[in-house]
């Protein structure tokens, strides 16, 4: 009964842990994108995005503050992920808007850092993308724009990232109208800076790639790979569909500097072995721990 109600403790405070880092990030991102707003982009009429596009554009129409829009325009939206998603999404998504727009409010009587709209554009695009990457990273979102993309991929023959894509060039195309077509150029350019922003905080600048071999001397390779490259190495058990003969697969974990590395290794073992790499965007638990090769 100890050893059962000291599990119990240890997973309940393994729980709130992560429960609290998570928060904690969306938090901090919520204030690196209000800055990339409100001191970049917002003074010099250039604008992201979905959302976020939308609002500060009905912002500069109307003078109400951007955190307002931000709120109101999002509330559909997080109705929808809450339907169609789950609380888990739709709580974090909230908790992240309405930082978000807090902070905002906060950063807005600060005084532009640039007049200069290129440096405003790559600015402004690299830090909101910073923000936005660690919120989507924890699990929450900005963008209503995305969960709408969502839900039609489901129902449509277009993925998420042509439906996104869609949606804000009508966006940016407005900003045309409303600020003029050299800021929209601009915010064309903070827009594929901040996607490009975000997908690096994502993904991470040292990818790690997951590999599966299929090789008649697997116990020879999975051997070679834990002994040469220092990483686990897991067994799967499978079939040849042709042959209907039992076969070893194995699977393991490397960086992106140890690939070249392993294809040697297989290639020594085994030349025709059929080896497949896929990139992994995140790793957790397991032993895996990212080193320089020597």
């Amino acid at each position: 009964m100890m050893i059962e109600e000291r599990k119990k403790k240890e997973k309940h405070r393994k729980k709130m842990s992560f429960f609290i880092k998570k928060y904690l990030f969306l938090f901090l991102g919520s204030i690196i994108t209000a800055i990339g707003l409100e001191i970049f982009l917002v003074p010099n009429n250039v604008i992201d995005g979905g959302v976020v596009g939308i609002s500060i554009m009905a912002s500069a129409l109307t003078g109400q503050p951007l955190g307002v829009f931000l709120v109101l325009l999002n509330i559909p939206f997080l109705y929808l992920g809450y339907k169609q998603i789950g609380k888990t999404f739709a709580f974090a998504t909230s908790f992240s808007i309405i930082s978000l727009s807090i902070w905002t409010s906060y950063f807005h009587p600060v005084a532009e850092i640039t007049h200069d709209l290129f440096l405003a554009a790559i600015f402004g695009g690299i830090i909101t993308g910073l923000g936005v990457g660690i919120i989507i990273r924890n699990g929450g979102s900005l963008d209503g724009t995305e969960i709408v993309a969502i839900i039609m991929d489901r129902r449509s023959g277009f993925s998420v990232g042509e439906i996104v894509m869609f949606m804000n060039l009508f966006i940016l195309s407005s900003a045309g109208l409303i600020f003029g077509w050299d800021r929209a150029m601009y915010s064309l350019v903070a827009y594929f800076i901040i996607a490009k922003v975000i997908d690096i905080v994502i993904k991470g600048l040292d990818e790690s790639n997951g590999v599966m071999i299929i090789t008649s001397n697997p116990d020879e390779i999975a051997e070679a790979l834990m002994a040469r490259l220092g990483r686990g190495v897991t067994i799967l058990h499978g079939e040849g569909g042709y042959t209907g003969d039992p076969k070893k697969v194995l699977y393991c974990v490397v960086t992106r500097l140890e690939v070249d590395k392993l294809k040697a290794i297989v290639m020594e073992k085994d030349e025709s072995a059929f080896v497949t790499i896929n990139q992994v965007h995140d790793i957790m638990g397991g032993r895996f721990k990212k080193k320089a090769i020597h």
